[in-house]
């Protein structure tokens, strides 16, 4: 899905530069991906995007922490 139409950014796009870098700015986001800002409208939903990317990065390690469930 396109979240940003001034520079033709998928979400797809956002959530491979964040991955990549473990950036908490927009403003890396779009140098990661060669440009910057244009309009703005997309911000917020690159933030969510964001969110949603670091959010399960942080999940991953203290599930795995935990060790195996008991099955009882």
């Amino acid at each position: 899905m396109i979240v940003c139409s001034c520079n033709v950014l998928s979400d797809q796009d956002v959530r491979s530069a964040v991955e990549a870098g473990r950036t908490r700015s927009t403003s890396r986001v779009y140098g990661c991906l060669g440009c910057s800002a244009q309009c703005g409208r997309c911000a917020r939903t690159i933030q969510r995007i964001m969110d949603e990317v670091l959010g399960s990065a942080r999940a991953a390690p203290a599930i795995a922490a935990r060790g195996p469930r008991n099955p009882d």
